[in-house]
């Protein structure tokens, strides 16, 4: 069993220097993005009870239906760039902030991507702070996801 678990685990690619944790386009070819993965660790896809994992259509749907878009990256880490009419709340902040939140309207966090530990922390930090799961969403695709599928994105 151990030898399969090997197999299926992720290689050790870090490198020395500071990683990109956004993707970003390959100069002169359109339509085509550049993914660092030597940073962070997948996070699971259910980050606490009670918390909806959600994909692009379904940000898309909940956005619709009047939910809002937290992104919880500290400053360092966004690169100039977030999701269209995204609100940023860094995960270090976020307790402190959470009455800038509308338990009556869903709150979709999200962060640089499966890889980012940012809003999972967040998450976990507003459920131990009282704050309702249900009232809650989880972009585990993040900018990562939204960037590579070609998404727009508004600058920050």
């Amino acid at each position: 069993m151990t030898s399969e678990k090997q197999q299926i685990e992720r290689a050790d690619r870090t490198r020395d220097g500071d990683p990109q944790n956004v993707p970003r386009p390959v100069e002169g070819e359109a339509d085509r993005m550049v993914v660092e993965t030597t940073w962070g660790e997948v996070q699971p896809l259910q980050v606490a009870t009670g918390v909806t994992t959600v994909g692009e259509l379904e940000v898309i749907e909940l956005l619709g239906r009047g939910a809002v878009l937290v992104d919880t990256r500290v400053p360092d880490s966004r690169s100039g760039v977030t999701l269209p009419g995204a609100a940023n709340i860094p995960h270090d902040d976020i307790v402190a902030r959470k009455d800038e939140l509308d338990t009556a309207r869903t709150t979709i966090v999200f962060c640089n991507g499966p890889q980012c530990p940012q809003s999972p922390d967040a998450i976990r930090k507003l459920i131990d702070a009282g704050y309702p799961a249900s009232a809650l969403a989880y972009y585990r695709g993040g900018l990562h996801d939204w960037a590579t599928l070609g998404y727009p994105l508004a600058s920050v």
